[in-house]
């Protein structure tokens, strides 16, 4: 199994909120871990219309402790 990829949260509120979703990326806000798991939410983060691809994964490893 390969490892989680994130991204960091303040980059998808941030693209949110270049596209005035100001709504949207409240909620996400609220929601949402600060390093969002990829896989896990790629339903969610291509329902709210975030491109991955300028965004940098987070450099972080879930914890299974």
């Amino acid at each position: 199994m390969s490892e989680p990829v994130y991204v960091d949260k303040a980059r998808v509120i941030a693209q949110l909120r270049s596209r005035q979703l100001h709504a949207r990326a409240d909620w996400v806000d609220r929601a949402l871990p600060e390093l969002i798991d990829t896989y896990q939410n790629s339903a969610l983060l291509e329902m709210l219309g975030i491109d991955l691809d300028p965004m940098a994964p987070a450099n972080a490893v879930a914890s299974r402790s």
